[in-house]
């Protein structure tokens, strides 16, 4: 049996397969959506015996603890590596120069068949035994600064400041202590790793990087994305969102003397002052926003073009297609208006062009997944308090989507006004962030001689 593809309706992970029936968790309705901070602590939160049992077993392993050392002492290299690695441009579309660098930082870890392939993500493999499954880590190389955006990284009182500091320089940095705690711990997992790094995570990026990733990867039973700061935050569910450029075109002219023809502008003003009163839903959450507008040549000139960027978003994909459905309604409705009100007939007045800029497909799974116990155990048993957070727009929402096990997980440290020239670092005890992710992984992949995988192969779920 195939795939869906990431066009999907979504599809919620048989819970027959990731969770642990006997056990239930009660959730928090009043979370706050972050990808690194707002999250609450749930104390309703039911670990199952099982999964207990199992970090218990994983966490007084010898080798375990190596690595988990390890990482607090690497973590000034972390640092400094995440330092080099946010200097490096990667603005929208032009993310080459830091996946070059990027890519030979995995070779340098020892990772094995290291490559960039054709949309530009780099990764590497870490083999496990080949008695596993194949799990997917990676923090996204692009940010959402344009070219010429100055990425020099300057401390302060111990805080470092630049624009992708903590998204997604602390997440690349993270990554590669991780390995480098593998390698030095010696431990030998059932399931392989790929480790990575992908490009067009944000905005207009539209997720290319992972959907390239995930066609050409059917092999792949589950994900983490290293995204954000928090070390206790847990994302597992996914915000859709569907982005458009909705443009109005006719034949313009003198305000005074073309007086009665149709205008571009004007039907855009109809379109927006109706999608204005669209009522969505409160829950699952769904929004929109009329994000940029354009147009016109002249004060004294009917204008000719018009457009605008319209963002809809939704934790739940049926939702998502609703209001779609209903906002391009109104689009074109507004063009047929305008033309009304002047007595044009279509073909000589105003018409709506419509293009789809993006499309994130929304997605959730079960609070006590197995991969969602697991990140929660990893949080305790570096003694922080986990919290599940709400739906995020992250690269974690394609394979979501497809019904792979995903998370989101934080590098660590404290950041704040990211996606701003102003975006902050506090490295402080950043180094919980990859110490949580690693016993994640250790989880879901399973050690050798020691425990077996949490994850289950996605190939034989399907089959």
């Amino acid at each position: 049996m195939k795939r869906l593809s990431w066009k999907a309706v979504t599809i919620i992970m048989t819970t027959s397969v990731l969770c642990l029936s006997a056990f239930s968790y009660s959730a928090s309705q009043d979370q706050t959506n972050s990808k690194s901070k707002g999250e609450n602590e749930d104390t309703s939160y039911n670990l199952s015996p099982e999964v207990k049992k199992y970090y218990e077993q994983i966490t007084a392993n010898v080798q375990v603890k190596q690595g988990l050392d390890f990482i607090k002492a690497d973590h000034e290299q972390t640092v400094s590596e995440q330092i080099d690695i946010t200097e490096i441009p990667a603005p929208p579309f032009k993310e080459q120069l830091r996946a070059e660098d990027y890519k030979k930082r995995l070779e340098e870890v020892g990772l094995k068949d290291v490559q960039m392939d054709e949309e530009g993500n780099v990764f590497g493999i870490r083999q496990g035994t080949g008695e596993g499954p194949v799990l997917f880590v990676s923090a996204h190389l692009d940010t959402v600064f344009p070219e010429g955006t100055d990425t020099k990284v300057i401390e302060k009182d111990g805080i470092l400041y630049a624009p992708g500091i903590s998204d997604d320089g602390r997440g690349l940095a993270a990554l590669l202590s991780i390995v480098r705690a593998f390698n030095e711990s010696g431990i030998q997992t059932k399931g392989d790793i790929i480790f990575g790094g992908t490009v067009g995570e944000e905005g207009l990026g539209d997720l290319r990087g992972v959907k390239a990733f995930f066609k050409e990867h059917p092999e792949v039973d589950g994900y983490i994305s290293l995204d954000g700061t928090s070390a206790t935050g847990i994302t597992y569910k996914a915000t859709g969102s569907h982005r458009y450029k909705i443009s109005y075109k006719g034949p313009g002219g003198h305000s005074f003397g073309a007086f009665g023809t149709p205008s571009a502008i004007h039907a855009l003003g109809r379109a927006i002052s109706d999608i204005s009163n669209v009522k969505t839903v409160k829950n699952p959450k769904t929004t929109f926003t009329v994000g940029t507008v354009e147009g016109g040549t002249s004060v004294n000139a009917i204008a000719a073009e018009a457009n605008m960027l319209v963002d809809m978003r939704s934790n739940d994909e049926n939702e998502l297609v609703e209001l779609e459905n209903k906002i391009l309604r109104i689009a074109k409705n507004a063009a047929k208006a305008e033309n009304k009100r002047w007595k044009y007939k279509e073909e000589k007045g105003i018409k709506a062009e419509i293009e789809l800029l993006g499309d994130r497909p929304a997605g959730t799974q079960p609070d006590d997944a197995l991969n969602v116990q697991a990140a929660w155990a990893s949080t305790q048993a570096i003694n922080l308090s986990p919290a599940l957070n709400e739906a995020s727009s992250t690269d974690a929402n394609l394979p979501i989507s497809l019904g792979i096990p995903s998370l989101v997980l934080g590098g660590g440290g404290k950041s704040g006004l990211a996606h701003s020239p102003d975006e902050w670092f506090d490295p402080t005890d950043a180094y919980q962030g990859p110490q949580r992710a690693f016993l994640t992984m250790l989880g879901l992949v399973g050690v050798d001689g020691i425990s077996e995988p949490l994850l289950p192969e996605y190939k034989s779920t399907t089959n």
